[in-house]
């Protein structure tokens, strides 16, 4: 197994991309550290990992509180003695555009995407050079973040912001041997999401509504299906392991051509 073992702290880890991402890191052998601000979200996702005979932990972390950052990088040791993997997922969606948003909500959403994944990179990178892990850091990024999307503007500016966070933190960690990359999901099928939430012990919901709201964002990539969260989670087994030893300071796109896609050809017209 490609991660056999790593330990992986992935935060966000609700049903939906991070859980995806923290599966698919489990089933290449890492063992996880859930993280999300949300018991549950943590609980469930390290107790899916254990049942199926993998190694998690689940903690309940704020990711713009620094002291519960701190905290979650000192239960990560405790529970596996390091860290050699940090996914920087956590994120909330809060659509409204310039004019309406108010600035606390701004402060808030850019707390979250960007201040969680300074917290966490700051902390685990600190933890990596103590313990002399060659590490990889993956902040999980958008297509918002390479386009810019109206009545969205706080999550766009925090995605895209990430991208060259990204860059920053790669030049400035390599010389500890730690690789910083990121990775671009797009509009994600949620039928796996769905069926990941029963997996977990959750009650089943019918996707039907779901799958229509999605239709449009289908119709619009030049694959012409969306991916799914373990499409995510295999792209991050990628770059958190030596097949990508030489690759950091990059963003990997899985989001089937829609940042590529000429913006006058309408892929569903053929």
């Amino acid at each position: 197994m490609k991660l056999d073992g790593k330990v992986a702290l992935v935060t966000g880890t609700s049903t939906n991309i991070g859980g995806g991402i923290a599966e698919g890191l489990a089933a290449e052998g890492a063992a996880l550290v859930c993280v999300d601000a949300r018991a549950e979200n943590a609980a469930d996702c390290a107790r899916y990992i254990t049942s199926t005979g993998g190694r998690a932990v689940g903690v309940t972390c704020d990711v713009t509180d620094e002291r519960a950052v701190t905290g979650a990088v000192n239960a990560a040791r405790g529970a596996f003695g390091g860290i050699d993997i940090l996914v920087n997922n956590a994120a909330i969606f809060n659509k409204k555009g310039v004019i309406e948003m108010p600035l606390e909500e701004w402060r808030r959403q850019l707390e979250i995407i960007l201040g969680g994944a300074f917290l966490f990179t700051k902390h685990v990178a600190k933890s990596m050079i103590e313990q002399r892990r060659k590490g990889a850091i993956i902040n999980i990024i958008s297509t918002a973040g390479h386009q810019g999307e109206p009545n969205n503007i706080a999550y766009c500016t925090g995605k895209s912001g990430l991208l060259n966070f990204t860059r920053s933190a790669a030049m400035e960690l390599v010389a500890h041997g730690i690789r910083v990359n990121s990775l671009t999901p797009t509009a994600t099928d949620p039928a796996e999401s769905l069926e990941r939430a029963v997996r977990w012990g959750r009650e089943a919901r019918s996707g039907e509504q779901l799958k229509n709201a999605f239709e449009p964002f289908r119709k619009g990539v030049p694959m012409q299906r969306l991916p799914s969260p373990s499409d995510y989670g295999r792209a991050a087994v990628f770059l958190a392991s030596d097949d990508a030893g030489m690759i950091t300071g990059t963003d990997l796109r899985v989001d089937a051509g829609a940042i590529a896609r000429y913006w006058a050809w309408n892929p569903s017209e053929k």
